[in-house]
């Protein structure tokens, strides 16, 4: 797919799994499941909404279409 996120592989892990997340203004989400389910993840509860770093040329964002599925079918909220 182009235009997709490069991320640390723990990361990306918890990303695919919905305990992170990207909102549609490019901030972090983290899911309060990754405390109540694992007990940790204080590292990402400190950068939860922060935004993430993107190119500068807006063609090369992540892509929305695919952050807003991300949000709506994987995210656990």
């Amino acid at each position: 797919m182009d235009n997709g996120l490069l991320l640390r592989s723990d990361v990306h892990t918890l990303f695919d799994l919905g305990y992170l997340g990207i909102s549609r203004r490019f901030e972090l989400l983290v899911s309060p499941r990754l405390r109540q389910e694992w007990g940790n993840g204080k590292e990402l509860y400190d950068r939860a909404g922060s935004r993430i770093a993107v190119p500068r040329l807006r063609a090369n964002h992540p892509d929305r279409e695919a952050i807003e599925w991300h949000l709506d079918t994987v995210f656990l909220r």
